[in-house]
């Protein structure tokens, strides 16, 4: 007798999900893949959740307001904003939206920054000028004067991976990125069919240059993804991190999923404690998803007990976002004896 069809496919599934975290476990077996002397994590994180009806409010106050309440110095500093820009489908909710690149450029500015620049290099489209276009990121720009780097061709340098999940020794890095003061990850919260969920640490695919390693970033697929997240964040170190959680993206992301309203903006200094704020906003248990366990061995905060929830009230905005059968398990709550032992 075969196998029913349906059978077969969730055994595939479940192997490519294994095949995504391999590197982690490989990992995990041998000797530490960073020096614990290179990474300090914090006893506590703040984390700052902030209420944003829609795309229509000022912006600009909203993460002005946030940069005050996580005491954020930006006085001098170059700043390169990262958003996610992927792909373009009128109606739904991939991208970072633009008026929120727009009012976190206008209040960088207004706290003293020398200078903001956005910086993208999209995965999905070798055509960032009709991304820039068509998502409505150009008017924005121009409205605001702001410079745009496409990191997909921007001019790179080797720089050595200061963790080795994935089993890589340096990556070739956009100068832009590696030049600027402080780099914003601002990505869109949203589920993920590799990943489970996608936020600030996932963001940082896009700094990874199209033109030397393919589309849609081939290198990182190959070694595992999250191994690559977790070696990238530890690289890059993103110093802010602002995520369109206004209307996110539930289903199948990050691509194919559907709208789903949050009606807030999520912001913090320690990129580890806001993707674990935000999926606790979408109903996902943060030590289900293996790069955020990994990560909160040394890069950030995890634990509820270790973040400061600033603003809103989180279990107030809890919205459990629709999950893809294969990510049901990350919304089941930690047994009672690892509630205590968790990071």
């Amino acid at each position: 007798m075969g196998v029913p069809h349906s059978a077969f496919e969730c055994s595939r599934r479940d192997a490519l999900r294994a095949l995504t975290l391999l590197p982690l476990a490989t990992a995990a077996c041998a000797r530490a893949p960073y020096r614990r002397e290179d990474f300090r994590v914090a006893p506590v994180s703040d984390v700052a959740i902030l209420r944003a009806s829609d795309y229509r409010a000022d912006l600009a106050d909203i993460v002005g307001r946030g940069l005050r309440e996580l005491g954020v110095v930006v006085q001098g500093r170059r700043v390169l904003l990262k958003p996610n820009l992927v792909e373009y489908e009128p109606g739904t909710a991939i991208n970072t939206n633009p008026a929120l690149v727009a009012g976190a450029a206008v209040a960088l500015l207004r706290a003293g920054a020398a200078s903001v620049t956005v910086g993208e290099g999209p995965g999905h489209r070798r055509d960032t000028e009709y991304l820039l276009t068509a998502t409505g990121l150009y008017d924005v720009l121009r409205d605001e004067r702001l410079r745009f780097v496409d990191l997909n061709h921007d001019d790179v340098r080797v720089t050595p991976l200061r963790s080795h999940h994935a089993g890589m020794v340096s990556l070739a890095l956009p100068a832009s990125v590696l030049d600027a003061d402080l780099v914003v990850s601002m990505p869109k919260l949203k589920t993920h069919h590799w990943a489970g969920m996608t936020a600030s640490m996932k963001n940082l695919f896009g700094v990874v240059p199209g033109a030397v390693y393919g589309w849609p970033k081939n290198v990182l697929h190959v070694h595992g993804i999250g191994a690559s997240i977790l070696d990238l964040a530890a690289t890059v170190r993103p110093g802010l991190a602002i995520v369109d959680a206004i209307v996110g993206m539930e289903g199948d992301g990050p691509i194919m999923g559907q709208p789903r309203a949050l009606g807030c903006v999520v912001m913090g200094t320690d990129p580890v404690a806001v993707d674990a704020t935000c999926a606790r906003l979408i109903g996902i248990e943060p030590f289900r998803v293996q790069y955020l366990v990994e990560a909160a061995q040394f890069l950030g905060n995890v634990s509820a007990r270790r973040i400061r929830q600033r603003g809103e009230d989180p279990g107030r905005l809890v919205t459990p976002f629709v999950l893809l059968d294969r990510w049901a398990g990350l919304r089941e709550p930690l047994p009672f004896w690892r509630r205590w032992t968790a990071t």
